[in-house]
């Protein structure tokens, strides 16, 4: 994908309407709104927020109009239940849904396997806990998208949902709607290493690509200085943060820094996660059922961080995040370019991954669309690492557009961290579990 089509924008800036979908989820939805509203180009954005539950949502709209009377803009916010009615017209279709929420989803998606002694640290994905989130997901995604084309198919669709890969790839194969996937990792790891060599971020240029949480930084520098020999001295002087030590001990492994948290990483791989050592999770202090926790700790937090967030006594912070939408949207709606990193197709980007594979890499927006850069070939080292990963996206993915419940048993089969742990009966008998468990959730294809 070299381009999304669209002519590049000139003469006023006109009112794009800006979807949110899933705004239910408030304080995300809350840090992004503040970043487009801050743009001058997007002042005057029309807002339409929609979820499913109202309450929720009316939450989320009491949040966003104060935002945009802190900032004196003159943006429009409307809310609905109603998808058509959300997407009629609109320019941007902001993602960012749970499909069966915390529960009982996402606690099933920790429970089962726990049965089987397979532990996850968050499990949204990869693994058995992203397969399901896949499956579960992909048809509420293309049943968005599907309403896209009919409403406003020139629709710049930008989705934060994960498993991030896989969904992805599934709208690239299955829909006609432009999607590129965003994730916060890439920069947001950039100014972790920043910090911990003492290097000011905006003196720091590097290059990123892979697969989304699965993406290495190629290139670290600073006016052509490789910043590597000051990270590896991170490793060196004993000042590794406790909660970073896998991606340390890969960076010495691989000899690349990964974009994606110790925790997550390390259940994309065989290495880190085995219940016989437990000597091995303690040594490199890896938060087993970190998800279910911080869940936990937000919705018990959720009733009086929403009263807050209401309160008009309460100053309303406005502050921009570093989370890409807003950048993406005003760079299509001024012209003027940014280089943000985005998940689309390979096709041709990274020579040494499948070119059906969803690959992150630096993408320039412009007023003409989305421009994915071009890598080449990545360290046979890391592409293989990738690859393990690629194996069980493609699997999921094709589970989930044909019903094929066979391929569900061959993704658990080759995902890493399930196989390091189970053998081959114990996983064909999670499937089932899970599936049965999820079963309200999931196509009827895949119970046919």
């Amino acid at each position: 994908m070299t381009s999304d089509g669209a002519s590049s924008r000139a003469g006023p800036p006109r009112a794009a309407k800006i979807v949110f979908l899933g705004a239910g989820s408030t304080v995300f939805a809350k840090n992004l709104l503040g970043d487009i509203l801050l743009e001058p180009a997007l002042s005057t954005s029309r807002i339409c927020l929609y979820d499913i539950d109202p309450e929720r949502l009316r939450v989320s709209e009491v949040v966003a109009n104060r935002i945009v009377q802190t900032l004196g803009v003159s943006a429009t916010v409307e809310a609905t239940t109603d998808l058509g009615r959300a997407l009629d017209g609109a320019s941007y279709a902001i993602n960012m849904i749970q499909v069966g929420g915390y529960k009982p989803c996402t606690v099933t998606d920790f429970d089962i396997p726990n049965r089987y002694g397979l532990r996850q640290t968050i499990g949204d994905t990869l693994g058995v806990g992203g397969i399901m989130r896949a499956l579960r997901t992909i048809p509420v995604l293309l049943q968005m998208t599907g309403e896209m084309e009919r409403r406003c198919p020139d629709v710049l669709h930008l989705n934060y949902v994960n498993p991030m890969a896989m969904n992805c790839r599934a709208l690239a194969e299955a829909s006609r709607i432009r999607t590129v996937g965003l994730c916060h990792s890439v920069q947001g790891t950039a100014a972790e290493l920043a910090r911990a060599i003492n290097v000011p971020m905006n003196e720091i240029d590097y290059l990123c690509a892979g697969i989304n949480h699965v993406a290495f930084y190629l290139r670290f520098s600073r006016r052509g200085e490789d910043l590597y020999p000051l990270i590896r001295r991170v490793v060196a002087e004993g000042r590794v943060p406790a909660h970073d030590r896998v991606r340390y001990d890969v960076l010495s492994r691989l000899g690349y820094f990964v974009t994606e948290s110790s925790e997550h990483f390390a259940e994309y791989v065989p290495w880190y996660i085995k219940r016989a050592r437990p000597e091995l999770i303690q040594r490199f202090a890896i938060p087993l059922d970190e998800y279910p926790r911080r869940c936990e700790s937000q919705i018990a937090d959720w009733t009086g961080l929403a009263t807050t967030l209401q309160d008009p006594s309460h100053p309303l912070q406005v502050v921009r995040s570093n989370e890409y939408g807003a950048q993406i949207i005003n760079a299509r709606e001024t012209g003027r370019p940014v280089v943000i990193y985005g998940n689309v197709p390979n096709d041709g980007l990274i020579d040494n991954l499948p070119a059906d594979a969803c690959v992150e890499v630096p993408c320039l927006i412009d007023g003409t669309g989305l421009h994915p850069v071009k890598i080449g070939r990545l360290p046979t080292q890391l592409a293989a690492v990738m690859q393990t990963n690629i194996n069980v996206q493609a699997l999921t993915v094709e589970a989930a557009l044909t019903g094929k419940r066979e391929a569900i048993y061959h993704a658990a089969m080759l995902d890493p961290h399930t196989a390091a742990e189970l053998d081959l009966d114990q996983i064909k008998h999670l499937v089932d579990d899970m599936l049965h468990a999820h079963r309200p959730w999931l196509p009827d294809a895949l119970f046919a």
